[in-house]
């Protein structure tokens, strides 16, 4: 008997899932067709459609604002790069001073090698601008790279690292270099 009741109630699962599934398509429609007394099956699949890109427009904009936001960021971090270059007190253009290797993946990021030459009789630091470009030459990063204290006539190596993760190919480029 107990077996019985099991089996009982195994089948009456099914049946309470696909009434609740009845139940709920049915307070969809009903929702759909609202209170306006036409609820033909063109009036019905109209709202839906209408439902259906109302939802697709909220979407979009909430895409088009982290675009925006994304964008935002990143025109603040390269102008921020720019405003530490100026903030460099006594510092002369060293953009001839300073060689680029060939950007590689680092991790999730892309990074290059920064060679600078001291070519002046005296130790100096350098702050170097590195932009990193697609192939088509857009900026996707800008990153800001200092080698200290290079002696007299010497070189120094540095490495700039993106800050974020770059797609395809990647050029990288001295935008500016200071040498103070």
């Amino acid at each position: 008997m107990a077996a019985n009741r099991r089996s009982r109630k195994r089948g009456l699962r099914p049946a309470a899932v696909r009434g609740a599934a009845l139940l709920t398509g049915l307070a969809a429609l009903t929702a759909l067709t609202g209170c306006s007394g036409d609820d033909s099956p063109s009036s019905v699949a109209s709202k839906a459609a209408s439902a259906a890109q109302s939802v697709g427009a909220q979407a979009t904009a909430a895409a088009s604002s982290l675009a925006s936001e994304a964008s935002e960021a990143f025109a603040s971090a390269t102008a921020e790069v720019g405003r530490k270059l100026d903030g460099i007190e006594g510092g002369v253009d060293a953009k001839d001073d300073v060689k680029l290797g060939t950007p590689t993946p680092d991790g999730d990021r892309s990074a290059v090698e920064v060679t600078v030459t001291n070519s002046v009789d005296s130790t100096k630091s350098f702050a170097v601008e590195v932009d990193f470009k697609d192939s088509g030459g857009k900026l996707l990063d800008s990153v800001l790279v200092t080698v200290t204290d290079v002696p007299a006539g010497k070189s120094a190596k540095a490495i700039a690292r993106s800050h974020r993760a770059l797609s395809g190919e990647v050029k990288a480029e001295a935008a500016r270099a200071v040498r103070y």
